[in-house]
């Protein structure tokens, strides 16, 4: 991918959800999770395919009830992506979900609590070859861990947690599995993560838990997943907003996408936050051109800019860009001036040139423009509002001055 940072991830085993495969070296994927009733057979294949088009990888579904598993049964084989099923207290439901076909399993070791259902369910899965998640929750500690670490959850508790569920496994000879230790607290969960990237090489899976609504929700995963995944942990990834779980997958696959982890599938905008230069609402033209290309899929560097004195040279690594200057809108490509348009207009070309560079490629984008008007045009813009306000517009020679003085007495 070109211009990405390669992070040394850690290494870990490998497991296949169905066909996507995580750790040992495979693409980070995204998940979420369904809202629907599991019974409602096509309300939650609707979810789930809305997901899947959002960049979700692998979708898990609630089995919480007989009538949830047998939702399972017509689901599973009509779903673009696989299906994780999601058991909390009853073992038997586990059971019931793998005999409707789901490509795997998450327990929660804070509610199945008896050795002999643990192993009973992997037992099964080590038999049907369908992996299981390990899905401890700092809020749903077993008891006596809890007492046992000073009445409070701690990293090390969490740690516990999976490593004793773990031992279960292990003693029925079932191996298929990832890990996940998540907690509403973002530094309790980058401390319990790092523990277990340590502990065990089975591949792990991020989320920081309950972490509420957007904005608030999207700021603490971000800085829980991130974090990890900066220092090469962590191998599938879930957002657990208080949203629709759409935002999950998109958000997921952003920052995947942000971060080089995964090759670009959507528009990444950027945008100056504005100056003294700035002839248009800046905000108001990049919500509009977020708007407009949220639902196209394109791979390419979008930038919105608020003059046309620097945001062209600023920008000039994004695949396609606008800058604003006397009431027009100078369209550039990869830094080039391409085509100078009215203010109004400015939203509407730069989607359909953001649709034909996706489609036919950057080198086609300038050779069907009349570069040399439009850089003339550009020129004139930049002299105009340089002789206008200055070559200091936001007067920070004046600021420089200043502070010259006062250094000086």
């Amino acid at each position: 991918m070109e211009g990405a940072v390669s992070f040394e991830r850690r290494a870990s085993r490998q497991i296949l959800v169905g066909d996507v495969a995580v750790g040992g070296g495979a693409p980070v994927s995204v998940q979420s999770m369904t809202t629907t009733k599991t019974a409602d057979v096509d309300g939650t294949l609707q979810q789930i395919y809305a997901l899947a088009a959002a960049g979700a990888d692998i979708v898990r579904c609630t089995c919480n009830e007989i009538a949830a598993a047998e939702g399972l049964a017509h689901i599973v084989p009509r779903s673009p992506v696989p299906i994780v099923a999601d058991i909390h207290h009853q073992y038997k439901m586990a059971l019931a979900a793998l005999e409707a076909g789901v490509q795997c399993l998450r327990l929660n070791p804070g509610n199945i609590r008896n050795p002999h259902h643990v192993k009973a369910v992997a037992e099964e899965c080590r038999d049907r070859g369908v992996p299981i998640r390990i899905g401890v929750n700092g809020g749903s500690l077993d008891r006596e861990l809890y007492e046992r670490h000073g009445g409070r959850v701690t990293p090390e508790a969490m740690v516990e947690s999976a490593l004793v569920e773990l031992a279960y496994f292990s003693e029925v000879g079932f191996e298929s599995v990832k890990i996940s230790v998540k907690a509403s607290n973002v530094p309790l969960m980058i401390e319990a993560y790092r523990q277990l990237a340590v502990a065990t090489d089975h591949p792990l899976h991020l989320g920081v838990t309950e972490a509420g609504p957007p904005p608030d929700g999207l700021i603490k995963s971000t800085a829980g997943i991130a974090t990890l995944l900066a220092e090469g942990i962590g191998d599938t990834i879930r957002y657990s907003l208080t949203a629709d779980p759409v935002e999950e997958a998109r958000a997921g696959r952003h920052l995947l996408e942000a971060l080089g982890l995964r090759e670009r599938q959507n528009v990444d905008l950027i945008a100056c936050p504005s100056c003294g230069r700035a002839e248009v609402d800046v905000i108001d033209v990049a919500e509009k051109v977020r708007e407009a290309l949220a639902e196209r899929r394109l791979p390419l560097q979008v930038a919105v800019m608020g003059c046309v004195v620097n945001g062209p040279g600023e920008a000039r690594d994004a695949d396609l860009g606008i800058a604003a200057g006397r009431g027009r809108g100078h369209l550039f490509v990869k830094g080039v001036n391409v085509a100078v348009v009215p203010e109004d207009e400015m939203v509407g070309t730069i989607t359909e040139w953001a649709d034909y560079i996706a489609e036919h490629g950057t080198e086609a984008a300038l050779e069907r423009a009349d570069v040399e008007r439009a850089e003339r045009e550009a020129r004139s813009d930049r002299d105009a509002l340089l002789e206008a306000q200055g070559t200091d517009a936001n007067a920070s020679a004046e600021r420089v001055e200043q502070i010259h003085r006062i250094s000086s007495q």
